[in-house]
């Protein structure tokens, strides 16, 4: 199983407790390609080995630099958030990489990997990406304000997206450009040209405006897959979560930090404090149960149990 992340900025946390949660979970190996800031690089490669051996058997790791266009490269380096415009470039990047599972930083895993690596299987014969949709609850930005084409009802949200890149790469993409198609690496550049007074959300915006004009290469991702604050803030609207439990949790907005939203807080905090050591789940699920029964009388607290479920399905486990 192959993952990808980027590394920038003051995301040494994030990074380093994404990478823990995909290795506390999952069943089959991981190799995590990090795309890196220099500064970064040892500082991780540090903290990873001080994990325990058994840990460290599951994992295996390469770092690459930050890589952009060099025509274009700060342009694409400050589009958004610093340096996420990278995904954009992973297909040839990492060109001898035939499938790729990539996240935000500020996602955790509460499930395998090996669960959503398998959905690569559930791909049709056009289907290239699985990505989740952007919650539509209480209104979502792309069916309210986008002024550029989208993806579907309400757009894509890019955190956490399962590629075939075997199969990107070598597809012609339909397009508002040319009535000829265009490859992958060669449409952001004059997407951006075209758009660029519209664009809000940087890269997100550029990958909805491909796959508007090709949402038959898109397998939808279900929701648990990529659960964001809006899926419960509102009410419970991602039924997937309430049947199988959150499989990936996904703090946009900032909302691992600051205290802003408990439930999505002591999660991510429990999972940066696990201390690998403990070995058995258990130890991660009942502190993190307790503290979570503390937020019923917030929104998302009170379907708690959400959070929980992937979690608990595992402490039968004698050990990770």
């Amino acid at each position: 199983m192959h993952l990808a992340l980027v590394a920038c900025g003051n995301r040494l946390e994030e990074v380093i407790t994404v990478i823990k949660s995909a290795v506390l979970f999952s069943i089959g190996k991981i190799k995590f390609h990090i795309l890196a800031e220099d500064h970064l690089t040892p500082q991780l490669k540090k903290m990873m080995s001080e994990w325990p051996c058994f840990i460290r058997a599951k994992f295996q790791y390469d770092f690459y630099p930050i890589t952009f266009p060099e025509q274009n490269n700060q342009l694409w380096r400050k589009l958004f958030r610093l340096c996420s415009a990278q995904r954009l470039f992973i297909p040839s990047i990492l060109y001898d990489v035939d499938s790729l599972l990539y996240v935000d930083t500020d996602v955790v895993f509460l499930r395998p990997v090996d669960d959503i690596w398998g959905l690569l299987k559930s791909f049709n014969s056009t289907q290239l990406v699985a990505i989740g949709m952007e919650p539509n609850i209480p209104f979502g930005w792309y069916s309210s304000s986008a002024r550029h084409p989208f993806y579907g009802v309400s757009g894509l949200n890019t955190g956490v997206m399962l590629m075939n890149l075997t199969r990107l790469r070598r597809t012609m993409l339909k397009n508002d450009l040319n009535a000829y198609g265009m490859f992958w690496e060669d449409l952001a550049h004059p997407l951006y040209q075209k758009y660029k007074n519209d664009i809000q959300w940087g890269e997100q915006d550029i990958i909805n405006i491909i796959f508007h004009y090709n949402p038959e290469h898109v397998y939808a991702l279900p929701c648990q897959w990529n659960y964001m604050s809006d899926h419960c803030t509102y009410g419970s609207h991602c039924q997937g979560a309430r049947e199988e439990g959150v499989s990936i949790l996904h703090g946009n907005r900032g909302v691992f930090h600051g205290n802003r939203l408990p439930v999505f807080q002591i999660v991510y905090e429990a999972i940066r404090d696990f201390p690998f050591e403990d070995k058995s789940l258990q130890s991660l699920f009942f502190p993190m149960q307790t503290e979570l029964l503390k937020t019923v009388n917030d929104p998302c607290g009170q379907i708690y149990q959400v959070f929980l479920k992937q979690i608990e399905k595992r402490t039968t486990r004698s050990d990770i």
